[in-house]
């Protein structure tokens, strides 16, 4: 798989992108700042309907415009589909394939799969439970249109229903007989909450099975004289959401551990006005040894396990059959000489690489490909990045 044609309109700090790429490295040159990095967020874009940087869409719109456009020609196994988003800085977006509506954006998934590699990986041993829950989920939507639907879906219902707490518990402050009301309405919620969350769940739980042993692996092979690596979910209805066994979980069990749950926590949840359980509160243990690597991993460890991750990600799509786009943004500076073999050695078989460095001195000599330089330039009081020569002796751009 790879992507064949990129264009941008208003994306980011570019105003216009237009480039005919191959199946082979591709290496962006150009300052901090220059836009590099945006390339390779149009492209996992595409790929996910996020961005690996911010949480809404509205910062990937280019300044004084209402929308960006993304337009990528993906080829697999001889198959050739051009897909068009339209990301609007307010509103839904809209997608095409070969140039038909889509009726929905999320139903172009899973015709581009890729895997970034960036500085901000470190964030998936050391950040947030967020920063876990959005890579997991990262790996379950590109699978297809149906589970960015369910996990959609349950965000709505997660926001209904939080309002609804609120009301309620304001029901209760003031008395009267509104309050028997809107209580009884979270019977409602509860279980769609549940049913949704049964599904999200289930799904999160068996791709991070599938995924386990190539991120063990994966490090075993970066750090060969450390503790072992190993994942394992943690959710906030209790740790009977997970089997012991690491056997497939069922939706309708997690589904009734939930509405249990549910029903447990209700006088909290008014009170605080918050929903306390479901997969927005779950969260992934990253283990080296027989602890938490959060907290206690040192920087090497961290950066070891997070590049694990990645490459495991990158394993997991191609047990289904897919060679993934890779795309590696600026990870070279941050990686000492080992990891940077280890990461050279790993992606030698891909079939694209894309990947941008402030220097070129910062990529390996061993990887090969073409070179394409970017700046930025003054237009009517407005800065935006352009493509400026080829790096000499490479190919052109």
């Amino acid at each position: 798989m790879f992507v064949r044609e990129l264009s941008l309109r208003e994306f980011r700090s570019w105003r216009e992108f237009d480039l005919t790429l191959r199946p082979e490295p591709t290496i962006f040159v150009g300052r901090n700042g220059f836009g590099k990095t945006n390339l390779l967020e149009a492209v996992g874009y595409l790929g996910t309907l996020r961005s690996h940087r911010v949480s809404t869409d509205a910062p990937l719109v280019h300044s004084g415009s209402s929308s960006a456009t993304v337009t990528g020609t993906v080829e697999n196994l001889g198959r050739e589909l051009t897909v068009q988003l339209q990301i609007n800085a307010e509103g839904a977006n809209k997608a095409t394939v070969n140039g038909a509506p889509s009726r929905r954006s999320r139903d172009i998934l899973g015709i581009l799969r890729s895997v970034m590699f960036a500085p901000e990986d470190l964030l998936l041993v050391r950040g947030d439970p967020s920063d876990r829950r959005r890579f997991i989920d990262e790996l379950v939507a590109q699978r297809g249109p149906r589970w960015a639907a369910t996990r959609s879906d349950y965000d709505r219902v997660l926001r209904q229903r939080s309002a609804l707490l609120k009301t309620a518990g304001s029901a209760l402050r003031r008395g009267g007989s509104d309050a028997e009301s809107v209580i009884s309405t979270l019977d409602v919620w509860d279980g769609q909450l549940a049913d949704l969350g049964g599904q999200v769940t289930a799904a999160r739980i068996e791709v991070l099975r599938q995924l386990r042993p190539h991120v063990t692996e994966s490090y075993a092979s970066i750090a060969p004289h450390s503790r072992p690596a190993t994942m394992r979910y943690r959710a906030a209805a209790g740790p009977e959401v997970v089997a012991a066994d690491d056997a497939p979980v069922s939706a309708d069990d997690i589904t009734e551990i939930l509405l249990t749950r549910l029903r447990e926590l209700r006088d909290k949840e008014i009170d605080r006005g918050v929903s306390l359980v479901g997969p927005h509160r779950d969260d992934l243990d990253i283990v080296l040894g027989d602890e938490v690597a959060k907290g206690f991993a040192s920087h090497g460890e961290s950066w070891s396990l997070a590049l694990a991750l990645r490459l495991g990600s990158v394993e997991l799509v191609r047990a289904d059959g897919i060679e993934p786009v890779i795309m590696l943004d600026d990870v070279f500076a941050e990686l000492d000489a080992q990891r940077r073999a280890q990461l050279v050695a790993f992606t030698e078989t891909a079939e694209q690489l894309l990947i941008t460095a402030a220097v070129g001195e910062d990529i390996p000599d061993t990887i090969g490909g073409r070179r394409v330089s970017v700046g930025v330039v003054e237009d009517n009081g407005t800065r935006h990045s352009v493509l400026t020569e080829p790096t000499a002796g490479e190919g052109g751009a």
